[in-house]
């Protein structure tokens, strides 16, 4: 094909596209300049080889399925702009109907929900790369870190070991196991910004380990947040599970934004407990969360099954849990079963999952960081990079989720009232209704708590959402300044 007729197609197929998807190409080329159009235009002759993530967007640009179908998903106000999808989500309008139609079906019939959903949890599971025995639906990201931390046959003495970025949902149970069983918690102080990699995150749960062991102390497990609700940075997840298998331990990862933003495996990834909600980026109902709790041996974690118990439950088997690749017992069910539950809810998530599925979760997850990653190269643009959080740099860090510090006066940030008015005017004072939020976290060497202002990207947000609140950042940082 030649040059000219190329570059004829390419424009033909660009005027037909959504802004949307227009917004999309021009964020996969920002700051490289022209020749940008890299992965949609390597079909034109490119001699370049391109990456995975190149591969991944440019298939992404050219889904007409994908595209028409994120088009008016959801029934959010457009009054509003909203970028706080790691505290809420919105249900799209199909699972509301669902969600609607499911609740006057119940009424009318007096439906009960004594059941433990595995028709639900079979149409789930693959979507997370685990088998239904593996996959329990919970209230929330917090009542599936209850389940997962309470359960275990803790002793005195074991320590668990963590970070000082965690939680309520982690920490509380933690706390709770600590006055009942007597374990402790050494906490990691995590580093910020962008001058970080996986291997910093190694070294560090490494090293403590090995430094408590050195101590005499009996090390029992690690938990971590991927990504941290307060920075945003991603855990790596996989990294932290060879240094989980070196020392033997149990795994416990709060990953309350992964389901519906990453599209992880879970089996692969091969930790022991992964507690997620459901209303944030997957979309689905308040009150419904996921657990997943691996079930059996695999390559990824050849290590025994912790021991552990139900304690929130109507269903109990005592038989031991399994020392191969077969499950002993259906482990979800006996902690998605408890009393009448409301099915309606549960059905409404499964729903949303399912059409995660048809989107393609790959795609959604491209999509986002996609979204994050611009947002963090314009902040940079304005604020310069030590303004970032989390990193943006190191891929196996990146999240949806962006922290930053909006301030001229970069000491501000310790300031919780300042922090707090920012996102209030956010809100208030521009066109767009910005719904953004800050959080509170120690930095190191820092004289006192930070208080980022965060971020979130989503399936309703594009590029000129993202320039747009930017704006409006830099515009109230100087009037606040």
């Amino acid at each position: 094909m030649s040059s000219d007729n190329c570059a004829a197609d390419s424009a033909q197929a660009t005027s037909a596209w959504t802004s949307k998807r227009r917004d999309f190409l021009r964020m996969m080329g920002y700051g490289a300049g022209a020749a940008a159009l890299g992965p949609m235009l390597a079909a034109c002759g490119s001699s370049n080889a391109q990456s995975t993530t190149e591969a991944l967007r440019a298939e992404l640009v050219k889904d007409e399925a994908f595209w028409s179908s994120v088009q008016g998903m959801f029934v959010l106000n457009p009054q509003k702009t909203f970028m706080n999808i790691g505290t809420a989500g919105s249900m799209p309008t199909v699972v509301l109907d669902e969600f609607s139609s499911l609740n006057r079906a119940k009424a009318v019939d007096c439906l009960n929900g004594y059941s433990n959903l595995l028709d639900l949890r079979k149409a789930a599971a693959p979507g997370f790369g685990v088998d239904p025995d593996e996959l329990a639906f919970s209230a929330n990201t917090s009542s599936g870190m209850c389940h997962a931390i309470l359960g275990i046959d803790w002793e005195p003495g074991d320590v668990v070991v963590t970070t000082n970025h965690e939680h309520g949902g982690g920490d509380t149970p933690l706390k709770i196991a600590t006055n009942r069983y007597g374990i402790e918690v050494s906490r990691i102080p995590m580093p910020v910004g962008n001058n970080q990699t996986a291997a910093t995150y190694v070294n560090l749960f490494d090293e403590r380990i090995r430094a408590l062991k050195a101590q005499g102390k009996r090390v029992r497990a690690m938990m971590w947040s991927s990504p941290t609700y307060k920075t945003g940075t991603m855990l790596p997840i996989a990294d932290l599970m060879t240094v989980v298998k070196a020392h033997q331990l149990i795994s416990i990862v709060d990953g309350a934004h992964l389901p519906g933003m990453m599209a992880y495996n879970y089996a692969d990834l091969g930790m022991d407990f992964m507690s997620g909600a459901g209303h944030k980026w997957q979309c689905g109902p308040g009150s419904t969360g996921i657990l997943v709790v691996r079930n059996k041996i695999r390559a990824s974690n050849p290590l025994p099954l912790p021991k552990w118990y139900p304690i929130h439950t109507s269903s109990y088997s005592d038989l031991e849990r399994t020392t191969n690749g077969t499950a002993t017992y259906d482990i979800a069910a006996t902690i998605t079963s408890c009393g009448s539950v409301h099915t309606p809810m549960f059905a409404s998530l499964v729903r949303a999952c399912a059409m995660w599925d048809e989107l393609g979760r790959k795609k959604v997850e491209t999509y986002d960081l996609a979204l994050s990653a611009y947002l963090k190269e314009k902040i940079v643009e304005r604020w310069g990079i030590a303004s970032l959080y989390a990193p943006k740099d190191d891929p196996k860090l990146v999240s949806a989720l962006t922290s930053f510090n909006p301030f001229q006066n970069k000491d501000d940030v310790m300031n919780s009232q300042k922090s707090s008015q920012f996102v209030a005017r956010m809100a208030s004072d521009y066109p767009q209704g910005f719904q953004i939020r800050n959080s509170n976290f120690p930095v190191i060497g820092a004289a006192a708590e930070h208080y980022g202002v965060r971020l979130s990207t989503h399936l309703w947000h594009d590029a000129t959402d993202v320039d747009l609140v930017v704006d409006a950042m830099w515009d109230l940082s100087k009037k606040m300044a």
